[in-house]
């Protein structure tokens, strides 16, 4: 009789070491669908919770690295209805089957995503996002629309940035939800409007004038798929292609985009930014300000030529005294000679002539009508005196408020609150951290004086400023 051989013992973890080999050769990665329950998130960063249906239930992990991966806008909650990604495993020293989860999403995003990808081909293929329809942004704009909300955190980025960079350009804010489901009607009203009063010559429904713009900026903060999905809407893009002027988009972070990006003339990162695109450049305004002055300059000299000139011929026709008086002199005489031939003829007829021309000729006298008209000449001279001082004042006082305005958006005026300008050695102007490297010599201009540093260290720049 022959003995059966012994069967081959395992250990505990051997067996669940197969075991968990078993189920991540057999299934790798599944996606599944399922209600989130028991959560629980530790200091150290991962998730634990259990996703269940109606019938039945698996324990699921998440590690730190994979959370972020997944770059999730809100933590998971109790009860929510989640899209996972995941290998199948299990934990050995409890023999617990469970999910490695890497990917995790709100239920609802798959369908919205879906969504937007069909509208997005669909507009795509009509030609709605084509290069040839972007316009290029006015470089000083009459007026710049804004389509918004009224209590954001963006619509005062933009109105900040917009009074530092081009305070004189009037800024028109119309107010509207920028999520739910009363967003989109609103905003579609909104830029109907803008496209209603840009028809009729910036005149409202009564008759009454507005402001003109050039650009409209439509913007909001950062948020969800769900929050920015009226930015994704039909109606709302369509509005967006009819506006008759140019549209910058400033529509959440940098990472977040909407069908509406695509079928304006520019996508800003972000609200700040796409105020930044549409306001003039205060160099050039500081350019345009010194051709102001060169023709203001100009102009002066031109009139005080003309004023000149004016002078210069009234001097000419203005007849001299003395020489009025001598005519009236040489006149006399001729008179004189006259009389002396007719005394022959009739003596006493010429002396009584005599007399009566003597008697006019004193009358009308030269040297009295000069005495006349000396203090004539005198208000003549002091009211074109005054004239030409008052213009040279009003010309001194148009100057000086150039200068000042100048003196207001200069760098140098920032630089008082505490700011510095940043250069490499070359003179190139540093304004990101990634154009520079550690052991690199900078230089620092402060408001009073100058510094020379060494780079120690260099960081990104934060993505995520909000």
């Amino acid at each position: 009789m022959t003995s059966s051989p012994a069967p081959a013992v395992l250990t505990v973890s051997q067996l669940n070491g197969s075991v968990r080999e078993l189920l991540e050769f057999n299934y790798g990665r599944v996606w599944l669908r399922g209600e989130i329950s028991n959560l629980s998130a530790p200091s150290s960063g991962h998730l634990y919770f259990t996703l269940k249906d109606d019938e039945a239930q698996v324990r699921a992990a998440m590690f730190k690295g994979a959370r972020t991966a997944s770059r999730l806008q809100q933590p998971p909650r109790h009860g929510q209805q989640v899209l996972v990604r995941a290998r199948v495993s299990l934990y050995a020293p409890r023999g617990d089957y469970q999910l490695i989860v890497e990917h995790l999403e709100d239920a609802g995003k798959g369908a919205l995503q879906q969504a937007f990808e069909m509208l997005k081909a669909r507009l795509a293929a009509e030609g709605l996002f084509s290069a040839e329809r972007k316009r290029a942004l006015p470089a000083s704009p009459r007026g710049i629309a804004v389509v918004t909300s009224p209590s954001g955190a963006a619509v005062r980025d933009i109105l900040q940035v917009l009074g530092r960079r081009a305070p004189g350009i009037p800024v028109h804010v119309c107010p509207v939800p920028v999520q739910g489901s009363d967003a989109p009607p609103a905003i579609v009203a909104a830029l109907t409007l803008l496209r209603e009063l840009h028809q009729n010559d910036f005149r409202d429904a009564e008759g009454r004038s507005v402001a003109p713009f050039d650009v409209v900026i439509i913007a909001r903060g950062g948020g969800s798929l769900e929050d920015l999905w009226a930015f994704n809407e039909e109606a709302v893009v369509r509005a967006l292609a009819d506006l008759p002027v140019p549209v910058v988009s400033g529509i959440g972070h940098e990472i977040d985009f909407t069908i509406a990006d695509f079928v304006v003339d520019v996508r800003a990162p972000t609200p700040s930014a796409a105020a930044e695109l549409v306001s003039p450049d205060w160099q050039q305004g500081l350019e345009q300000i010194r051709q102001g002055q060169i023709r203001l300059q100009r102009g002066m000299l031109r009139q005080l030529q003309q004023r000149r000139d004016q002078l210069q011929q009234l001097a000419r026709r203005l007849r001299s005294p003395a020489r009025l008086l001598q005519d009236q002199r040489q006149h006399v005489d001729d008179l004189e000679l006259r009389l002396n031939r007719a005394m022959q003829r009739q003596l006493l007829l010429s002396r009584q002539q005599h007399a009566v021309l003597r008697q006019r000729l004193q009358t009308g006298h030269p040297g009295r009508r000069l005495t006349e008209l000396r203090p004539r000449l005198q208000q003549l001279q002091d009211r074109l005196q005054r004239l030409m001082q008052r213009q040279l004042e009003q010309q001194r006082f148009r100057f000086q408020s150039l200068v000042m305005r100048a003196e207001a958006v200069s760098p140098l005026a920032v630089m008082t609150r505490g700011y510095a300008i940043v250069t490499t050695d070359d003179g190139q102007l540093l304004r990101s951290s990634a154009a520079t490297a550690p052991g690199q010599h900078i230089a620092i201009r402060l408001q009073e004086g100058r510094l020379q540093a060494t780079v120690t260290a260099c960081q990104p720049p934060d993505l995520n400023p909000t």
